[in-house]
């Protein structure tokens, strides 16, 4: 949803919450809106402030009485989940699924235990996304909705069972597809989505190899999927059903899924892969198709709205520790070392950010969200004279994404439609080592680009038990009759958010946050610029 500001009075003040620090764009509660830009007149004497909020489906008037009101029915319309019955009509059944049954089950006609289990999630459960309610548009990291900071509440559907289902178990035919790079935990979610299936008493479970590659590709064949085939394959990195980028078109994959006679598909992806996942559950309710699409966020960027976290993050930022250190202890033991570490981060700094936090050995933090430049007196290059002056070594972290205004574009693409980014730790390491040259000063450069090393490692403990919770919520999510939604984390609870909601833009690090502001306190890096 898109704000426009209107004033006859000096609005150029406005507080950093609603302005981004590199673009000068309004927000509306969160920073993948579709922002307009803050033009600002002065004029003598202020007047009453006028403010809107614009969509295709609500206008708000901020000094409307009623206004968030109208902003919560559109916040539930937005946020409502697609299911198969708003194009079948359906009746539920009694659910399959119970961790109360015995090997010989005793229930009902319908599979439900005898007993009663507490153990199923309510369909009018919510979590409260936003929990922190800002006093004030000054306040480190404000994200608000008004020029007042008002408190709204904003639900989204909690994940889990349900007690009534929409599909037979028996019947079904479930497909898992990994898609896009490699990312810690993978395999742990591909395991943990065959368990329940199972668990419900699907016996037709299927990997399509190679991601959507997978249902065109002459010579790929799905691949059958058990609990005893999958049982271990957590204990390794990488896909057991392979990935890859691209695909092909829409309707083809959706030819493939009904010639298949799929009922579920389970999509494991970032923002591309996401927006694939979309577009194939479109086509299927266009088609009049009885099939769930649920995808399950993967990136170690983790740049993906509105969740805590994707999984394979934590494992990054582990693993990019290790690089850091390395780096650390190369500069350390050099004479006028400097260990230079790029991280992985095509939109975001999140990783660069955490790994820098987390090791507490690194003096100059790079992202793409706060701009920066190499020369001149506020430059990097001039800090890092200083650091080598006063402690004799450094350790500078920065995000591949960053500082790409610095670099040549070369306008190429990849597979999956991404920019091809220039190199800039290649391009930091030359400018470095020239610098110094040019200066006369000594410098011994060391640089670290540990990319496949970060996300190819098996998961660690945090992402396992994400990836177990995610994978098996997204098969609750299959039964209960959703389709293109994404099982994810919001606000330390498991959710299902549509993923309309979540592919607009990449997240992005907010440079006003509190967690940007504790890693440059950490690092005790100035401005460059």
């Amino acid at each position: 949803m898109a704000v426009s500001l209107k004033s006859s009075g000096s609005f150029c003040s406005t507080p950093p919450q609603w302005l981004h620090s590199t673009r000068d764009r309004i927000l509306y509660g969160y920073s993948h809106s579709n922002a307009k830009e803050c033009t600002c007149k002065k004029t003598k004497r202020p007047a009453p402030l006028c403010v809107k909020a614009t969509s295709t489906k609500v206008e708000l008037d901020f000094n409307d009485p009623s206004w968030k009101q109208k902003f919560q029915e559109d916040w539930d319309k937005r946020f409502n989940l697609p299911r198969i019955t708003d194009i079948y009509d359906l009746k539920p059944r009694p659910t399959t699924f119970s961790l109360k049954k015995n090997r010989s089950p005793a229930g009902d006609e319908n599979g439900t235990p005898m007993d009663k289990w507490n153990g199923y999630v309510n369909s009018d459960d919510r979590a409260l996304l936003k929990v922190i309610k800002y006093s004030s548009p000054n306040s480190a990291g404000a994200e608000c909705i008004d020029p007042d900071c008002s408190w709204v509440e904003q639900w989204v559907h909690r994940a889990g069972p349900r007690k009534e289902i929409y599909y037979e178990p028996e019947e079904v035919k479930a497909a898992i597809v990994t898609c896009g790079g490699l990312c810690p935990g993978l395999n742990d979610v591909i395991r943990q989505i065959v368990f329940t299936l199972e668990t419900y008493g699907v016996k037709n479970i299927v990997g399509i190899p190679f991601g959507y590659r997978g249902f065109f590709e002459k010579g790929l064949k799905e691949m059958p999927l058990s609990r005893h085939l999958v049982e271990n394959i957590n204990l390794a990195g990488g896909s057991f059903l392979g990935v890859s980028r691209g695909g092909a078109k829409t309707s083809e994959i959706v030819d493939s899924i009904q010639a298949r006679r799929i009922d579920m598909l389970f999509v494991l992806g970032g923002n591309g892969t996401h927006a694939g996942a979309n577009a194939i559950h479109e086509e299927c309710q266009k088609r009049k198709l009885k099939v769930s699409v649920v995808a399950v966020p993967k990136t170690i960027d983790n740049d993906i709205l509105l969740m805590d976290k994707t999984f394979g993050f934590d494992t990054a930022v582990e693993e990019a520790q290790r690089a850091i250190n390395s780096a650390y202890i190369e500069a350390r033991s050099a004479y006028h070392g400097i260990g230079l570490v790029k991280l992985m981060g095509r939109s975001s700094g999140f990783i660069a950010m955490h790994a820098s936090l987390s090791s507490g050995q690194v003096d100059v933090c790079l992202i793409p969200e706060v701009p920066f430049t190499l020369d001149g007196e506020y430059g990097v290059l001039r800090h890092l004279e200083h650091l080598l002056k006063t402690k004799g070594f450094c350790v500078v972290c920065v995000a591949e994404a960053a500082g790409q205004e610095l670099l040549q574009k070369s306008g190429a693409t990849d597979a999956s439609g991404n920019v091809i980014l220039s190199d800039i730790g290649v391009h930091m390491q030359q400018k470095i080592k020239m610098h110094f040259k040019d200066i006369g000063v000594p410098a011994d450069v060391k640089y670290i680009d540990p990319t496949y090393m970060v996300r190819a490692c098996r998961a660690n403990a945090s992402d396992a038990i994400l990836c177990t919770v995610l994978g098996q919520n997204a098969v609750h999510g299959a039964f209960a009759g959703f389709s293109g939604i994404t099982s994810c984390i919001c606000n330390t609870h498991y959710v299902y958010l549509p993923i309309t909601e979540v592919i607009t833009v990449p997240k992005r690090v907010n440079p006003n946050s509190r967690m940007w502001h504790r890693c440059l306190t950490s690092t005790g890096q100035p401005d460059f610029h």
